[in-house]
C-alpha cells in the first residue's frame, strides 16, 4: 500500500509562510518531500519518486565488487558524483532478487577515501516481485565520486536487480522549510471568530484575546519515584509536559519482586500525581522479553507454572489500572529477545494482546522496540521486520493499536529516520517516539543539537502522534541524557526542549475584528480560551481546535 500525506498547493504554502511565519518569508523554489512508501511486493516497479531526482535524465548503473577479496562477487550500484556535505540525500529504489525466497538487501555508501556508510537503507526483498527500498544519508565531508550499492546475503547465488532509482537532495534550509510546511498543515488549523450583537449585526473593532490553555499533541517524559514528594521537580514537570510514562515502576520486577507479593504503592502515588495535574500516562510495560529484566522467580518457571504467572500478571495489572493509562506496551523488545515465546510457544505474545484487550478494551496496545528508527544496521529490527511482526499479530487477531519506537539515538541520520517513518506509516497505526534520548557518549552541547534534530523530525512527520523523552531525573543523573541538573537548572538539552515547547504553542493572540466582524488566525491544535470586548460588553468562551483541512468558524454574540 502507499502512504501519502495531505498536501496543499505550494503557492498557498508560501503565502502562509509569509503571513504567519515572517522568519521564513522568502521565495522557496525547492522540492517538497514525498512521503510515499510501499510495503507490498509488486509485479512491476512503480515510477521513481521525484521523477528520479538527480537521476532524472540518467541513472548510471554498474556492477560493484563488494571487496577486493570477494573475487567474482558483485552487487548492483549507482555512481554518484559531487555529493555535498551536510545535505539531506533521500533515495528510493525497487529491488528484485533471484536465488532465494527472501533476503535482506542493504544499501551502503562508499564515499571518498573508501569511507563507508554501512547502512543507509534496507528492504526485506522477495523472489519474483519488486520490493521498495527507501533510505537516506548525510555526508560528513564532500565526495567527488561515491558508490551507492545494494547487497543481499553473502551467498553469491542470490542475484539482486534494481529499477526506478531516485535520489533527491535537500539543503538544510530546504529540509527545515519542508518540516515547517508539515507542522503548519498537520499540527495547526485556521480559525475565524465572528462577533455580532444580539440582532446578528457584525461588530467591527471588537477586541479579541485568544490564549491556548492546552495542547493536543502529547509531548512528555519518563518519570521515576524520585518525583514523589519533590514539589520543585513536580512543578518543573507540570509546567512543560502533558504526558508521562513511568520509567521502571510498573515493570514486573518492580511490582512483584517475589512471587505472590504484589505491591503497587509507588505506582499508585505516581499515578495520583499524574492525574491530579491532568497529564496522560502510558503504561510501560506488561512484559519485557529480555530475560534479565524479568523477576528472578519468573525466570525459574516453565510450562503451566509460567503460563499461570503471566496470566495473573496481566489480570492483576490491567484490572488494577483499567482505563487509567492511555497505552500499554504489551510486549517490549520482542524482536531482540524471546523469553516468553521460547518457553510458552510462538502464540504467547498473541495471547498477551488478546488478554490485555479483554481486560482493558479502551487502552491502546503497543509493540515497543529499539533500533527500528535510530539505525538500519540492526538486522533484528529492520523496518520491514517490524512491519512483518505487527501484521503477523494482526492476522492472529491481536488488538494492535500502536507502534512504539524507543528512539535511543546516537548521531541521527534524518533522511533515513524519515524514510523509516514513511514505511511504518503504511500500517496506518499511531506511531509514538516512546523513549527519546541521545547517547551520553556525546558532550551535553552535542546531545542538545542531536536532540533538536530528532524532535523536529518527529514533530514534523504526519504519522507521529506523540513524543516521550527518556529523561527521568535521579540523584546520580538520568539513563543517557538529562534535561536539568539535580537543582533543576537547565542543561543544553533542557534549553532545547524549552525552546521547542515555546515554538510549538500558540501563546496569546490579540487583535480587532475587521469590517465583517471577523478575526482570523492560525493556531496549534488544542484548547483555547477566548475573551471578546466591545465597548462595555464582554464575553468569554472556550473552543477546541482539532485537526482538519477546513477553517474552523466560531460565533460569539455580545
Amino acid at each position: 500500500m502507499a502512504f501519502l500525506s495531505r498536501k496543499i498547493p505550494i503557492s498557498g504554502f508560501l503565502v502562509f509562510l509569509i503571513l504567519m511565519c515572517p522568519f521564513l518569508a522568502f521565495s522557496y523554489d525547492g522540492p517538497l518531500y514525498d512521503f510515499t512508501a510501499y510495503t507490498e511486493c509488486k509485479s512491476v516497479p512503480e515510477k521513481p519518486l521525484y521523477n528520479g531526482g538527480i537521476f532524472k535524465d540518467q541513472a548510471p548503473l554498474t556492477q560493484h565488487r563488494i571487496s577486493p577479496s570477494s573475487e567474482g562477487s558483485y552487487t548492483p550500484a549507482l555512481i554518484l558524483q559531487n555529493l555535498a556535505q551536510n545535505t539531506m540525500y533521500c533515495f528510493s529504489i525497487w529491488i528484485k532478487i533471484q536465488g532465494a525466497d527472501s533476503t535482506l538487501v542493504t544499501a551502503s555508501l562508499m564515499a571518498n577515501n573508501n569511507y563507508k556508510y554501512d547502512c543507509v537503507g534496507t528492504v526485506l526483498a522477495k523472489s519474483g516481485c519488486w520490493s521498495f527500498l527507501k533510505g537516506g544519508f548525510i555526508l560528513d565531508a564532500p565526495s567527488i565520486v561515491s558508490i551507492l550499492y545494494f547487497q543481499g546475503t553473502t551467498d553469491n547465488s542470490i542475484n539482486v536487480e534494481i529499477a526506478s532509482a531516485s535520489l533527491q537532495p535537500f539543503t538544510e534550509q530546504q529540509w527545515r522549510t519542508n518540516q515547517q510546511y508539515i507542522i503548519n498543515t498537520e499540527r495547526k488549523r485556521a480559525l475565524t471568530i465572528h462577533v455580532s450583537d444580539s440582532h446578528g449585526d457584525r461588530l467591527q473593532g471588537a477586541s479579541i484575546t485568544i490564549e491556548q490553555i492546552s495542547k493536543d499533541f502529547p509531548f512528555g517524559s519518563a518519570i521515576a519515584s524520585t518525583i514523589l514528594g519533590n514539589l520543585p521537580y513536580q512543578n518543573w514537570f507540570v509546567e512543560r509536559f502533558n504526558a508521562a510514562v513511568f520509567e521502571n515502576e510498573l515493570k514486573w520486577y518492580a511490582t512483584e519482586p517475589e512471587q505472590g507479593k504484589v505491591n503497587y504503592t509507588i505506582a499508585d502515588q505516581m499515578l495520583e500525581f499524574v492525574l491530579a495535574n491532568q497529564i496522560v500516562a502510558r503504561g510501560h510495560n506488561i512484559f519485557w522479553e529480555d530475560p534479565k529484566y524479568n523477576p528472578a522467580w519468573v525466570r525459574n518457571l516453565t510450562g503451566p507454572a509460567l503460563n499461570s504467572a503471566v496470566h495473573s500478571r496481566i489480570q492483576s495489572l490491567m484490572s488494577k489500572y483499567k482505563e487509567e493509562f492511555i497505552h500499554w506496551d504489551v510486549s517490549n523488545e520482542m524482536l531482540h529477545f524471546d523469553f516468553y515465546e521460547e518457553r510458552l510457544g510462538p502464540g504467547a505474545t498473541l495471547h498477551f494482546y488478546r488478554t490485555a484487550h479483554e481486560a482493558d478494551p479502551l487502552a491502546s496496545l503497543f509493540l515497543n522496540e529499539f533500533n527500528v528508527v535510530e539505525t538500519c544496521t540492526d538486522v533484528n529490527t529492520t523496518v520491514d521486520t517490524y512491519i512483518a511482526k505487527i501484521r503477523e499479530l494482526e492476522r492472529g487477531g491481536a488488538s494492535m493499536n500502536g507502534i512504539g519506537l524507543e528512539s535511543h539515538f546516537s548521531k541521527p541520520n534524518l533522511p533515513l529516520m524519515r524514510a523509516i517513518l514513511d514505511k511504518l506509516a503504511t500500517l496506518k497505526l499511531p506511531i509514538w517516539l516512546t523513549e527519546v534520548d541521545i547517547s551520553n557518549k556525546f558532550d551535553k552541547e552535542t546531545q542538545a543539537i542531536y536532540l533538536e534534530q530528532v524532535l523536529r523530525e518527529g514533530f514534523s512527520h504526519p504519522a507521529v502522534d506523540g513524543i516521550m523523552l527518556w529523561t527521568a531525573l535521579h540523584p546520580n543523573g538520568c539513563y543517557q541524557m538529562c534535561l536539568t541538573d539535580h537543582n533543576l537548572q537547565s542543561l543544553p538539552a533542557g534549553d532545547t526542549v524549552d525552546k521547542l515547547l515555546k515554538e510549538w504553542e500558540t501563546g496569546e493572540a490579540n487583535g480587532l475584528t475587521d469590517d465583517h466582524g471577523s478575526y482570523s488566525f492560525f493556531g496549534f491544535l488544542g484548547e483555547y480560551k477566548i475573551r471578546v470586548q466591545y465597548g462595555n460588553r464582554t464575553a468569554n468562551s472556550t473552543l477546541s481546535l482539532s485537526q482538519s483541512d477546513e477553517t474552523k468558524h466560531f460565533n460569539i454574540q455580545l
